[in-house]
């Protein structure tokens, strides 16, 4: 109880994001150096974090949420593991999902109160636009290196840019282009709120530019959005800069229905190679519809109860005898519902209610970048993005949240706030993070 009662989802994070963040570097070390063991140091260490959870929001909190949510999870790991067919798909999908519960640890406390781990993703920003503009002048030794994982041989490697073949999509030190373009993208977020304008617009049209050497457009159209609204807000009077903030967050969850307005609106136009909208018309009649012509005929009653922890998602692709029926679901809440089926509908519409009563100012500019960042990308692997997925909704295990919703109020009273973010000028809540 001792050891659990350390801030341990912290110490979590922060190896989470050091191992995904530069994981083409560490898989190539770890391998080289025969100490392949280490990259699971995190996973490890998040099993402690799934103790936490238990503890601090079903026990502490007496969060039903929080028991239905871990009952849900479990369950869906055994569907899972009857779906898939093998014990490797079955530990690959456990392993999978514990970040979630690393991320749900953060329900009553602020990121901002974390000043160590802050120093970390700021050094994380820093470090991966440097590895991205190193790699376009510098071959790196981990581009093109495979590597074994449950059996499962990965390699880390260059890809190309969909309409220019002579772009290469760099990677920096990560250990894919996307990724790289993620973890820029987030750690600069959560590291502008407490700078300057002058510093977000300065480093923000750097990260801008290395973001597009990854030749991620999602990540790049996200980041310029952030930093308009960034400015807008930040000319608002005081008062009224955080209410905007929660507002803007709160809209950003209507970019759920995006992909179902872009199938209605442009299903079935032909995705011609190398054009500026394959990629885009590839995921429109294929990536978000095809899931579920195959699940139809897999397993028909999934289509409402999911088809359980790891189906349409690297287990089934890397462990599974239907590995042929893999595609890959280029969005995060497209590909959760294949796995959780219409339970999870029922958790997002509690997670967005809670967010009316949030008061962190990092966890709702987080909701902000990750609800746009995943109308594109799945965001499973590495874990650090699911993990950054589940500390934006954590609030939903809130004491604060738990309260509410015992007392069926519809209404929820912010709090007055104890301090401000002066730089970012959003009055915010910061509790601290220890237990």
């Amino acid at each position: 109880m001792t050891l659990i009662s350390l801030n341990i989802e912290a110490i979590a994070l922060g190896t989470y994001l050091i191992r995904d963040a530069f994981g083409g570097v560490i898989r190539w070390g770890t391998s080289i150096l025969h100490v392949d063991p280490l990259w699971y140091l995190p996973d490890f260490i998040a099993l402690l974090c799934l103790a936490q959870f238990v503890i601090h929001c079903i026990l502490r909190n007496r969060s039903t949420m929080a028991t239905l949510v871990l009952v849900q999870v479990m369950l869906s790991l055994v569907l899972g593991y009857f779906m898939l067919g093998t014990g490797n798909a079955a530990v690959s999908a456990f392993k999978m999902m514990l970040p979630v519960f690393v991320g749900f640890c953060f329900c009553d406390s602020s990121l901002g109160s974390y000043r160590k781990l802050l120093t970390v993703i700021a050094a994380t920003f820093y470090l991966s636009v440097i590895g991205v503009i190193l790699t376009k002048f510098y071959p790196m030794p981990w581009i093109g290196y495979k590597y074994e994982s449950f059996g499962a041989v990965r390699e880390a490697g260059r890809l190309w840019w969909a309409y220019g073949g002579d772009d290469q999509r760099l990677m920096g030190f990560a250990a894919d282009n996307t990724m790289a373009a993620f973890f820029i993208l987030i750690s600069f977020a959560i590291t502008s709120i407490r700078k300057s304008t002058t510093w977000c617009l300065l480093f923000g049209g750097i990260a801008v530019y290395t973001i597009r050497l990854t030749t991620s457009k999602t990540t790049m159209i996200v980041l310029v959005l952030y930093l308009l609204l960034l400015v807008l807000v930040r000319m608002l009077p005081e008062k009224a800069r955080f209410p905007a903030i929660r507002n803007i967050a709160l809209w950003s969850f209507a970019s759920i229905f995006v992909p179902f307005f872009m199938i209605v609106l442009a299903s079935g136009t032909a995705a011609i190679p190398h054009s500026t909208m394959f990629s885009i018309l590839d995921r429109i009649n294929n990536s978000w519809q095809l899931p579920f012509v195959y699940l139809n005929q897999l397993m028909p009653i999934g289509l409402i109860t999911g088809c359980g922890a790891g189906c349409f998602n690297y287990p089934q692709k890397l462990f599974s005898p239907l590995a042929s029926f893999w595609v890959p679901v280029d969005n995060f809440y497209i590909g959760t519902y294949l796995m959780f089926g219409m339970p999870f509908v029922a958790f997002m519409v509690m997670v967005f209610r809670a967010t009316f009563g949030a008061t962190d100012v990092y966890k709702l500019t987080l909701i902000f970048v990750v609800n746009l960042f995943t109308i594109t990308v799945l965001n499973y692997g590495p874990a650090s993005g699911l993990l950054t997925i589940a500390l934006s909704f954590s609030e939903v295990f809130s004491r604060r949240a738990t309260k509410v919703r015992a007392s069926d109020v519809a209404v929820i009273e912010m709090p007055r706030p104890v301090r401000s973010l002066d730089d970012f000028g959003a009055p915010g809540t910061v509790v601290s993070g220890g237990r």
